[in-house]
């Protein structure tokens, strides 16, 4: 046996304060655990004289100075054959409290919480009475757009018959008034404002363009996809005969990262969803912290997610722009892995870095990418191809199955130049092809 998250050893009653003080921590972080006394840290036994007198005061001492009250099992039990006891709780009302303070588990020690951190368990624990978009609204039936109604009910493939039935069926009605989500879906009023603004450094010292957008959230969720579109540099490839634009970041990452800022922004907070373009980035800004005790850590480990706005992340389920398995993060990854994740002053961002600032020759007149046309000049330094080699060889070795196309949206480029540079590579016996021309991949030398 080993001590963990939620299995603490003591060597004797001895130790019994700081053995409530675990069991506590254990109902906090896992709501219950186990408690062994007569074994020592190692796992080892190391025995102890058990009698039922034992086992009455050790429960009636559980009970005196745990808060609020649990009732655990207390049994005897044979280890190497020495007499141990084992302690088994599960409690489901936190925070709990051992001798008037609160404490959580963190591997296999006990720390006790701060007030926000208290503070966090007691809004999680009423997070459903709590719940910003499933409470009343202040506005009324009248207040609703029908056609607005109608359209996400035929998006949705629901049938429609009247607003009231409509709003019903979504689960959008309480107290015969609509709830807060469904003046952000359906208000005749604009609802909510989306501010954007295109900076002309890595700072926000110096705006170049602001625009703030005023709508609904459907409507919102386009037009910051389009500013931003419209704010980046855009590359081509060829697919046969035809031309396919390329942007320099993936508009599915940012698709779902624009989602997230709307649907799991904290909608206590007055603030509004921000649309940051700088030369080197571009950030998405969401009010409100992680919900539900997520971290960044957490996010970057796969399908995590804690939603804050739950009725709102079912009307976006019913048009197909999110999923019910938290796979927006892990999509942001997959399309651009070297987005960044952070918290600043209670706001959530998502930052994407501009490939074409990070491999803008110092030279600009020797090797430009347009805004718009995504044409280049044909001109490019050596300087500015041995970097283009560098990044490339860079990005393979991260992921040797990237395909042309997905090397050039990477890097800003063409996907000619892309051919150009494996090319090279190539020749210089540092580069090469394994496999078909699909489904092979890029095997780096030297």
């Amino acid at each position: 046996m080993n001590e963990s998250e939620n299995i603490e050893f003591k060597r004797s009653l001895s130790e019994l304060k700081e053995a409530i003080i675990s069991m506590v921590a254990m109902l906090n972080k896992h709501g219950g655990g186990e408690l062994w006394f007569g074994i020592r840290n190692d796992g080892t036994a190391a025995g102890m004289d058990v009698n039922s007198k034992t086992l009455r005061d050790l429960s009636q001492a559980i009970a005196a100075h745990v808060e609020p009250k649990i009732f655990p099992r207390v049994t005897r039990r044979t280890v190497d054959g020495k007499q141990c006891i084992l302690v088994t709780f599960h409690g489901s009302d936190p925070p709990y409290f051992a001798y008037g303070k609160c404490y959580m588990r963190v591997a296999d020690e006990d720390r006790k919480l701060s007030v926000p951190e208290l503070e966090q368990i007691i809004l999680f624990k009423n997070r459903d009475a709590l719940r910003w978009d499933s409470a009343p609204s202040e506005a009324s039936i009248k207040d609703i757009a029908a056609r607005r109604l109608q359209q996400f009910l035929k998006r949705a493939g629901l049938k429609w018959d009247n607003t009231v039935n409509a709003l019903d069926k979504l689960g959008l009605i309480k107290q015969d008034v609509p709830v807060n989500a469904a003046l952000l879906f359906f208000a005749k009023e604009p609802p909510l404002t989306l501010r954007c603004a295109v900076f002309a450094g890595s700072s926000s010292a110096t705006i170049i363009d602001r625009h703030d957008f005023e709508g609904d959230m459907l409507t919102l969720i386009e037009e910051a996809q389009k500013y931003i579109l419209k704010n980046i540099h855009i590359g081509m490839r060829l697919d046969g005969l035809v031309r396919v634009d390329v942007p320099e970041i993936s508009m599915d990452a940012i698709r779902e990262a624009v989602i997230n800022a709307f649907c799991h922004r904290d909608y206590h907070d007055p603030d509004e969803v921000r649309i940051a373009v700088f030369t080197d980035r571009v950030e998405i800004r969401s009010p409100g912290a992680l919900y539900g005790g997520l971290t960044i850590d957490d996010l970057q480990k796969g399908n995590i997610s804690k939603r804050r706005n739950p009725l709102i992340a079912e009307l976006l389920r019913r048009v197909h722009l999110v999923e019910a398995w938290g796979r927006g993060i892990p999509l942001i990854l997959d399309n651009e892995p070297d987005a960044l994740f952070k918290e600043v002053a209670n706001t959530f961002i998502i930052s994407f870095t501009r490939p074409s600032h990070k491999n803008a020759p110092e030279d600009e007149s020797q090797h430009r990418v347009q805004k718009t046309t995504g044409k280049s000049s044909g001109k490019s330094s050596g300087k500015s191809s041995g970097k283009t080699d560098k990044r490339l060889v860079e990005l393979l070795l991260r992921n040797p199955e990237m395909t042309i196309p997905e090397l050039a949206r990477k890097l800003g480029i063409t996907t000619r130049a892309i051919e150009k540079s494996t090319a090279k590579l190539k020749r210089e016996n540092r580069l090469r092809r394994v496999g078909p021309a699909r489904g092979g991949h890029w095997q780096v030398l030297g």
